[in-house]
């Protein structure tokens, strides 16, 4: 499924299953409240810290799966067309940084 498909699919839910979208900021502070999931997940598994007991059964990837949702309704709701902004993105990313990765020392 690509972006444009995506962001229908979450206005259809929305629509179907929801009363209406959160607002902008409530939508903001939600964001920011899956992101820290997904922080204490990867410190906890792949960094330095020790993983408690009841984060062993944490789905990395359904947390993923919550920011990317809250960030599809923020496009909706804010009227960007997501998959174009993301192309536009990685097209500019190609350009700037198409040999600086190859030549970066700590890379390699």
């Amino acid at each position: 499924m690509d972006i444009k498909n995506a962001q229908t699919e979450v206005d259809n839910w929305i629509k179907e299953h929801g009363v209406r979208y959160f607002n902008e900021l409530t939508n903001m502070a939600q964001l920011t409240e899956e992101v820290g999931e997904v922080a204490r997940i990867i410190a906890r598994r792949y960094g330095e810290q020790s993983e408690k007991e009841s984060d062993k059964n944490k789905d990395l990837g359904e947390e993923l799966a919550d920011v990317m949702f809250v960030v599809l309704c923020l496009a909706n709701q804010t009227g960007i067309d997501l998959q174009e902004a993301f192309d536009k993105k990685l097209d500019k990313k190609t350009k700037r940084d198409h040999d600086r990765h190859h030549n970066n020392e700590k890379l390699k």
